[in-house]
Parts: structure tokens; sequence; C-alpha cells
């Protein structure tokens, strides 16, 4: 593993654990799997039982201004009780979707090496200028 893929992994699980954090101070109820090979990097469990699973999605500071809200290569399919959160350091912003809401707001890669995997940008560079608003946690 090279230095820079290193830092890397670092600042996505040390972003991970700060975003879980959060939610445990906003008084969520959240568990974390030992491994991630499920894209679910923990489970939050609603007030009336009901399990949500969670990705976090996290760019850090280092990256061009243009890109510290882009998320790109993700593989997903339709999955109820499924969110995402993305997280930007360099803006120090965070948007929650439902597996449904990015499945509606993303750019699937039609061909090429990244076929079927997903991108999404919330810096406003889409061509139809949709605004989106930030959600709250669950």
């Amino acid at each position: 593993m090279g230095i820079k893929n290193e830092q890397s992994t670092r600042f996505d699980k040390s972003a991970e654990y700060s975003i879980i954090g959060k939610m445990l101070l906003e008084g969520l109820d959240v568990y974390v799997p030992l491994v991630d090979d499920h894209g679910v990097d923990c489970v939050i469990k609603k007030g009336n039982g009901e399990f949500v699973e969670v990705q976090i999605k996290a760019r850090s500071k280092n990256v061009k201004k243009n890109d510290a809200a882009f998320f790109a290569c993700i593989k997903h399919k339709p999955t109820p009780n499924y969110y995402f959160v993305f997280y930007s350091e360099l803006l120090d912003a965070m948007w929650i979707m439902s597996s449904e809401e990015f499945l509606n707001e993303c750019v699937t890669n039609k061909s090429g090496n990244n076929s079927g995997k997903h991108s999404i940008s919330f810096n406003g560079n889409r061509k139809d200028k949709k605004n989106r608003e930030r959600h709250t946690l669950l």
C-alpha cells in the first residue's frame, strides 16, 4: 500500500468515525459492523425499532475546489432503508440521501471501465443547475 493510498484510507476511516460520533451526539442509536464488505459503514436503530443502513462517503480538504463535493465510482442498486451520508471536509458540508434519492440524482456511467457505477456532485456544476438541499440527520 502506497503512502498516498494509506493517507486516503486513514482519512476515510477517520471521517466515518467523526460522522458516527456526530450521530451519537444527536442521540441516534448507532451500531458499527466489524467488516465493511457490504457497503454499510453503520446501522441506525430508529425509534420504531426499524434499522437503517448507512454508507458514508467523504472527500478530504486536499482535493481541487471543484471536486470538493464530487463523489464518483459508486456501486449501488436500489435498497430500502439505505442512506448515504456525503461529507466534504473542504466545504465543511454534509448531505444525506436515501438510496432512491441518490439513484434519482446521480449520473450513471454507460460505458468504459466504470460502466454501471454512479457519480454525484453537490458543487452546483450540473448542467441542469438543479439545487440540492442539505438534509438533517435521520
